[in-house]
């Protein structure tokens, strides 16, 4: 069932903090991440788009030193938009959060990993989120549910490029939890993905590619395979990519194996997922302030979190005009 606020920061121990650029539809968004020693989460990562733009993701691995993060990134821009990783830093750094480096006080390195989409054909291309905008995002940050839809690494998200811009439709950013016992786990999901987005229960489209008149959906992976052939695809110009949070306790081991399960939440999400021009990314924080679950029921957990995030994000968009092109939201589709 839904947790309180149906919100990743239902999870104890996690605030989420949004810049959007008022200049053209970008932005940023952080997770941070504290945990009951005032340290900061076990994380993983699970990459399954063959277009990422990340940071930080090879220290995730359970074979690998660091055992917390304090923050994590996600934003617009495409590559460029790692950059507003050093902000984030910055903050933290300020707020005397990091990995201890040294005996004197003060001596930390803030680990932040980060994930981009690409947004560069909504807007000047030459504006992106830098530093400035990783540290007001932090700025931002509350434990109150974080805005959806156009906002944040959402604000330049388009979904259901398959058959061009001109069939396209506004994407964003989304988020939800579910509860079990104790146990909250919950989901920050920004949608920019190749296909479209489903009902994951009833496989019908939200929101993505819409027919040549553009006043009904087109079905995308039912297109395909009909014969249906899809426009030349710039690669790595899509992406999902989003965070996972609970406030169970996990290994790094463990992380990683739940930022995997939320992938099963995007496969039922969104059609079709993890394409050559997608970089979807996953990232799981553990902040471990309630008791341990079964992880197979964590795991369900994440899916279904990840599912609704994904329709929240489409649901909470909205139309955006590029040049002369009208990308509209969900709810303009369905208005008579």
């Amino acid at each position: 069932m839904p947790a309180r606020a149906d919100a990743i920061t239902d999870v104890r121990g996690i605030q989420v903090g949004q810049h959007s650029d008022a200049r053209r539809p970008t932005g940023c968004s952080v997770v941070l991440a504290q945990g009951p020693d005032d340290g900061g989460a076990v994380a993983g990562a699970d990459v399954r788009g063959a277009a990422p733009g990340t940071r930080e993701t090879d220290l995730l691995d359970p074979a690998n030193l660091v055992q917390q993060v304090h923050a994590v990134l996600l934003s617009g821009g495409s590559a460029w938009g790692l950059d507003a990783a050093a902000g984030v830093m910055r903050w933290l750094e300020e707020h005397g959060r990091g990995l201890p480096v040294g005996s004197a006080p003060g001596q930390r390195v803030p680990i932040v990993p980060a994930a981009v989409l690409f947004d560069l054909h909504v807007g000047d291309a030459r504006i992106r989120p830098g530093a400035e905008a990783g540290y007001a995002a932090c700025q931002a940050a509350s434990g109150a549910p974080p805005a959806q839809g156009n906002v944040g690494a959402g604000a330049g998200a388009v979904v259901g490029k398959l058959f061009g811009m001109a069939c396209a439709m506004k994407g964003g950013i989304g988020t939800a939890s579910v509860r079990v016992g104790e146990v909250t786990v919950g989901a920050l999901i920004a949608v920019n993905a190749l296909g479209d987005v489903v009902d994951p229960d009833t496989g019908a489209p939200i929101a993505g590619a819409r027919t040549p008149d553009g006043r009904a959906l087109r079905h995308s992976v039912r297109a395909l395979l009909a014969g249906e052939a899809p426009q030349a695809i710039l690669a790595g110009s899509n992406t999902t990519i989003g965070v996972i949070a609970t406030d169970a306790p996990l290994s790094k081991a463990r992380a990683q194996r739940l930022a995997g399960a939320g992938h099963d939440g995007l496969a039922r999400a969104i059609r079709p997922v993890h394409t050559m021009s997608d970089g979807d990314t996953l990232f799981a924080l553990s902040t471990g302030h309630a008791p341990a679950i079964d992880f197979n029921v964590l795991c369900a957990m994440a899916g279904e979190a990840v599912a609704r995030a994904c329709v929240h994000a489409v649901r909470a968009a909205r139309g955006l005009r590029v040049d002369d092109v009208w990308l509209p939201s969900a709810s303009d589709l369905q208005a008579p």
